[in-house]
């Protein structure tokens, strides 16, 4: 009779290690796929996707107009392997801004425009200010905790999301290069938000 109870204490513990076991392995494996960074209370994921193509965090930072208000946390990918500095090539890439206040859609057009009028040259400006106008009537006004997301993928363009809602999508690398460019590029809004996302050692 013991020894009857003893084998099945046996079996009780060896169904409750293997339990265990599982048990540990799951949550292993929700908490690498849960795997985020976290800036001033926003989370971003620290691998994305842009088609066929993983892209892996970059950096994340937070944007503050005049030392004061806070404007948004954003967070930057690239695919694996590609340097931060090769940003402006042909490749697929992703920045997703996660907004603290309200702003009207004409804020984003106006600031777009403004920037890129004094950041480029006027060539360059007129080959893609067609294009401009098309991402321009794709912006909403949007509130605390609305997220956009640009996403460039070579074989389609730059897709403008709100919320994960697909808004539309802009050909061309030269236009994903002058857009992108507004927050990475040599004369961005913010350098030390530009080089926070990129990853680059603080000065």
């Amino acid at each position: 009779m013991i020894k009857k109870i003893i084998l099945k204490l046996g079996e009780v513990y060896s169904f409750l290690k293997t339990a265990l076991v599982l048990l540990i392995l799951v949550l292993q494996v929700q908490s690498v796929a849960a795997e985020t960074i976290e800036v001033n209370g926003i989370d971003f994921p620290v691998r994305s996707s842009a088609g066929e193509s993983t892209l892996e965090l970059r950096g994340a930072a937070m944007l503050r107009w005049a030392m004061m208000v806070d404007l948004y946390a954003g967070a930057f990918y690239l695919p694996s392997g590609a340097p931060s500095r090769e940003w402006p090539s042909d490749i697929p890439k992703r920045l997703e801004l996660s907004y603290f206040r309200k702003i009207p859609a004409k804020g984003f057009i106006e600031s777009s425009q403004e920037h890129l009028q004094a950041t480029i040259s006027p060539e360059r400006l007129a080959q893609i200010q067609t294009r401009l106008h098309q991402l321009y009537d794709l912006f909403r006004d949007i509130g605390p905790g609305d997220r956009y997301t640009l996403t460039y993928r070579p074989d389609s363009g730059t897709s403008l999301s709100l919320n994960g809602e697909l808004l539309g999508t802009i050909p061309g690398a030269d236009f994903a290069e002058a857009y992108f460019g507004i927050w990475l590029g040599e004369q961005p809004l913010n350098e030390k938000f530009r080089d926070q996302v990129l990853g680059f050692p603080s000065s």
